[in-house]
């Protein structure tokens, strides 16, 4: 009886079912998890656009509204570093290079794994559209 009840094949399906349901729930949750690394980025890559095609049209990189707008629209703060030929102080002459990179950190966790640091850059430049006597 017990050797009929072992080789019998009955509610063998059942069991694949649950652990194939079980694998595509870890892959969705692992997707969820990496999830906001994307948004953060395509967000990073916007702040970074913004930022300098308002130097461009300002000839120069004080556009610090620009920047506290595109912080309170996004809710990041990134660390901004630029890269440009000065004229005199911030200012930039026409066709002058600037570039900026900005860099922000995200935490990526997963369950009981606790949490990762990943640093997140992105990167912008233009050419000045002033001249400057």
């Amino acid at each position: 009886m017990l050797k009929r009840i072992l080789k019998s094949k009955r509610g063998e399906g059942y069991i694949d079912v649950a652990i194939g349901i079980l694998c595509l729930m870890l892959v969705v949750a692992l997707a969820v998890s990496f999830f906001p690394v994307f948004t953060t980025k395509q967000q990073l890559d916007l702040f970074a656009a913004e930022i300098v095609r308002e130097a461009e049209i300002a000839g120069g990189t004080n556009v610090a509204s620009r920047i506290s707008t595109m912080r309170q629209q996004t809710g990041l703060n990134p660390q901004i570093e630029w890269d440009c030929d000065y004229f005199s102080g911030n200012r930039v002459q026409l066709n002058g290079d600037i570039s900026v990179t900005l860099t922000d950190t995200v935490d990526i966790g997963f369950f009981f794994l606790g949490s990762f640091p990943v640093q997140i850059r992105a990167k912008a430049s233009g050419k000045s559209e002033v001249y400057y006597k």
